[in-house]
């Protein structure tokens, strides 16, 4: 039987996308930034130890990078049916420039990963055991992020940029096929987010527990009806107001969504108000400032660009599986 060639002329554009996002950011950011956080929170648990997770992370991108320049496809099954994951080198001062960790934080956290058995040196070999993980499979990170797949799909369809829309279950299915290369995306993705607030705020306790409290507003801006709203007066009203309609978050709440310990967040909060990116009530609700609106959101821009040219790929390699 003959093969079809892909019809190139039919690929999705990110710039495309990205120019969706931006007309529809009203009614996109309430779906994107509480599937950020959920990300995040499962980052933080992990190993209750955000540079951990993003050094492992670091490691895993170079070897799904390696898969990617040899033509090696793994799909969700052969990759989580291997326990270990072979990776190339641990290069201490790359790590530590890549991931704006000082060096000897680096080796100390390589160390400890060594000591739980997640980092192994086995007849020169280095492995990533994934035993050893807590929730070793992202079942429900792809269920949401083919969820907010199909939505923005739906959405560029309207804008026609596409011609139908992609169902959350053929993105899980070419998602699952193409497993090793799509996480590297992925993580190529998240990676940057992770770094650009960590610039803004420090560390990335302070981004996560002020993440919490600009989830809180995004959550209520879903509320009202904000279809005739444009994007700087939405950012105004309800996320960087000194004066908000809604109620902030209180302190146990964020330790809950997050597992960051509660005497952590009461710390972290009362630097973050210090530096004014929130404010608090007599209630002892927290809420966000504008003082630090346009490195938030430069990262924000960032990070949205970088969804754009994820999103291309999976719908363009959904359109290359099923021609």
């Amino acid at each position: 039987m003959k093969k079809l060639l892909p019809e190139i002329s039919k690929q999705i554009r990110s710039k495309n996308i990205r120019e969706v996002i931006e007309k529809n950011f009203v009614s996109i950011m309430p779906v994107w930034v509480p599937l950020q956080l959920a990300w995040v929170n499962n980052v933080y648990r992990t190993f209750h130890d955000y540079e951990k997770f993003m050094i492992i992370m670091h490691l895993l991108m170079n070897t799904f990078e390696a898969y990617s320049k040899n033509f090696v496809k793994l799909n969700y099954e052969e990759y989580f049916d291997q326990n270990e994951v072979e990776i190339e080198t641990i290069n201490v001062i790359e790590i530590s420039k890549s991931l704006n960790i000082p060096k000897e934080t680096t080796r100390r956290k390589i160390n400890e990963l060594e000591e739980i058995g997640v980092i192994k040196r086995v007849n020169r070999k280095i492995i990533i055991d994934r035993n050893t993980w807590p929730s070793i499979k992202p079942e429900e990170t792809v269920k949401r992020m083919t969820r907010f797949l199909s939505t923005l799909s739906n959405v560029c369809v309207e804008e026609g940029i596409i011609s139908e829309p992609f169902s959350s279950e053929r993105l899980t299915e070419t998602s699952k096929e193409y497993f090793s290369f799509v996480w590297k995306l992925y993580y190529e993705m998240q990676m940057p987010m992770l770094l650009g607030y960590k610039k803004v705020y420090g560390d990335l306790e302070s981004f996560h527990i002020h993440g919490i409290c600009l989830v809180n507003h995004a959550l209520h801006s879903k509320k009202n009806d904000n279809s005739e709203m444009n994007k700087e007066f939405y950012l105004e009203k309800y996320f960087f107001a000194e004066q908000k309609d809604e109620v902030g978050v209180n302190a146990m709440s964020i330790s809950d969504i997050t597992g960051i310990p509660r005497a952590t967040v009461i710390r972290k909060l009362n630097i973050l108000l210090k530096q004014k990116f929130l404010t608090i009530d007599s209630k002892k609700h927290y809420s966000i400032t504008g003082v630090y609106q346009k490195k938030i959101l430069d990262v924000q821009k960032n990070t949205l660009n970088n969804l754009s040219k994820f999103s291309a790929r999976i719908y363009n390699l959904s359109l290359m599986k099923d021609n």
